[in-house]
């Protein structure tokens, strides 16, 4: 078994940058991303 130290770097979550914070809070990129993944379910179903 390898020795495990506590505070190591794994042990820690990553921090979302500014840019992602502000992307996961801002309406407008929420909704464009909405229509891009339904138009691609769209396009899934109508294949099948």
């Amino acid at each position: 078994m390898s020795e495990r130290t506590p505070y190591e770097q794994n042990y820690y979550p990553p921090v979302p940058s500014n840019f992602v914070k502000k992307a996961r809070t801002n309406f407008f990129w929420q909704l464009w991303r909405f229509l891009i993944i339904n138009l691609k379910v769209l396009r899934m179903v109508r294949k099948h």
